[in-house]
């Protein structure tokens, strides 16, 4: 079986650092990708989804350092799904994209002084039951 997403998009806002109670960090930001076409009177359409993305480690301290909102990024990982249950007692539901590599994109020019090339990929020994129980969020 295989569980794993490619994504190239643009931040919706900077990422959100945090530190679990053993003190591992995750940090978490939303990631717009988008299509565009012709519809069949030839006007441009375009669509934008959102998606979830979670850091774990080291690299997750890396992307909250580099990454803003606006940026661009190259995300690989795989899908989770999780439930919580809201401040009102009602299960709810949250799909991620549990991210194991991050490059930084974007167009010439845009360059920062002492930036990484490529992140650390994650750790991906760190079991995912390990990952839901700690998320501080």
């Amino acid at each position: 079986m295989v569980n794993k997403v490619i994504l190239i998009g643009n931040l919706g806002k900077d990422p959100e650092l945090r530190y679990t109670p053993n003190q591992k960090a995750v940090a978490s930001f939303p990631l717009a990708t988008s299509e565009r076409w012709k519809d069949q009177n030839g006007e441009l359409q375009k669509r934008t989804e959102w998606h979830n993305i979670v850091v774990w480690g080291k690299q997750a301290e890396v992307v909250s350092n580099y990454l803003k909102k606006g940026r661009q990024a190259y995300v690989e990982g795989r899908i989770q799904t999780r439930s919580y249950d809201d401040k009102n007692g009602i299960k709810r539901f949250r799909t991620e994209v549990i991210a194991q590599q991050i490059r930084f994109l974007g167009r010439k020019g845009e360059e920062i002084p002492g930036e990484p090339e490529e992140l650390v990929e994650a750790d991906l020994e760190t079991p995912a039951q390990e990952e839901e129980e700690d998320l501080p969020f």
